[in-house]
């Protein structure tokens, strides 16, 4: 492998450029970094000639460090026509295989939305590196707007951010990019939202308030006793929800997130939820759907019950996990019946736990 600097005349400039060679392949990699040519009549300024030494050792100091790169295997030789390749025209590719998981589609849909409104004209690979992710960056954090002319949520700038690195990550693993540029820098760092919950007494008025929607009480009470996530109650089936003599109720699925085999027990109570055992293909939960109407009547059932919070299907998912914490059970037990796949996942429910004990120990005061 061979790196030469070379210059292309162009325009009324003269282009400084690398010219990578291997194994009978070529590979250019344009600098951004010019000279100005002798004029045909006269001479260069001393100006000019300083700007031109001062550019020429910029670029012979940019050729030996990747030459060293190619040395230590860091800066890879790749396919010319791949790098060629668009990556919006990959990207919405990526996109179109999350299909059929509509809230994964989503976030992608809307990544490229914002991809292509950032780029205007299409990008290669070869354009994206360190600089055209910094900029990609500061774009979502300053510049991108929601559909209602607001700046982006930090959470989104953060999962916006991440799709892009998803995808060149993939890249990386098919051979179209050697190295994921954007592990040079760091990313959007995520907000903590406040996640609600409910308390035990706030569950227990749950149960005994009246819902307009009843397989939508069954669902979130059953999701509430197990850590559930909507997807996973909504598609569960009779065949899920197993007994044995040695492990009591249990329900065996693949989470539809995560794509993981998990078998998950729950206590007996919560088969009050289930209703009545059917056929085992047959749906648990029958009925159960997911619209903003729904999302009303759920908070009209958890209002009838007293609980002035803002409550969405989800929080029955921190509810168990919080309570969990809340009546011992250690973070790693709490983190395998929720399904995580790192432990960091669960500890935001832990800093609840941390929150309510500092609540609970500044209740005592003296008069002094």
């Amino acid at each position: 492998m061979t790196v030469t600097l070379r210059q292309r005349k162009k325009g009324d400039k003269i282009s400084l450029y690398l010219d990578y060679y291997h194994q009978g392949k070529r590979q250019y990699e344009y600098l951004q970094i010019y000279l100005v040519p002798e004029p045909k009549k006269g001479k260069l300024s001393k100006e000019k000639k300083d700007e031109n030494k001062k550019n020429l050792a910029l670029a012979e100091s940019i050729r030996s460090k990747r030459h060293l790169e190619l040395q230590n295997g860091i800066y890879g030789f790749q396919d010319q026509g791949k790098m060629k390749g668009s990556f919006l025209r990959y990207f919405e590719n990526l996109t179109e295989k999350r299909r059929p998981s509509k809230g994964n589609h989503d976030n992608w849909d809307s990544t490229l939305k914002h991809l292509k409104k950032f780029v205007t004209f299409d990008v290669t690979f070869a354009q994206i590196d360190k600089k055209w992710l910094e900029d990609f960056k500061e774009f979502l954090q300053k510049k991108a707007l929601t559909p209602s002319n607001t700046n982006l949520a930090q959470n989104s700038q953060c999962s916006y951010y991440n799709k892009v690195r998803a995808a060149l990550r993939v890249a990386v693993k098919e051979g179209i990019i050697a190295n994921n540029p954007a592990e040079l820098i760091e990313g959007i760092k995520p907000d903590e939202s406040q996640r609600e919950f409910l308390t035990l007494d706030e569950l227990q008025a749950l149960i005994k308030a009246e819902c307009d929607i009843p397989i939508l009480k069954q669902a979130f009470l059953f999701s509430a006793m197990t850590g559930l996530r909507w997807s996973d109650v909504q598609k569960l089936t009779w065949a899920d929800v197993q007994h044995s003599k040695e492990m009591g109720h249990y329900i065996r699925f693949r989470q539809k997130k995560t794509k993981g085999a998990e078998t998950l027990p729950f206590p007996e109570q919560a088969l009050e939820f289930l209703g009545t055992r059917s056929s085992p293909a047959e749906r648990v939960f029958i009925g159960l759907k997911y619209s903003a109407w729904h999302n009303i009547k759920l908070q009209q059932w958890v209002l009838r019950a007293g609980i002035t919070k803002s409550i969405s299907f989800h929080c029955a998912r921190h509810t168990y996990a919080t309570l969990q914490l809340t009546l011992g059970t250690d973070i790693y037990t709490v983190s395998k019946l929720l399904g995580h796949k790192e432990l960091k996942t669960t500890q935001i429910y832990a800093k609840i736990i941390d929150e309510k004990k500092r609540d609970a120990a500044n209740r005592i005061k003296l008069d002094l």
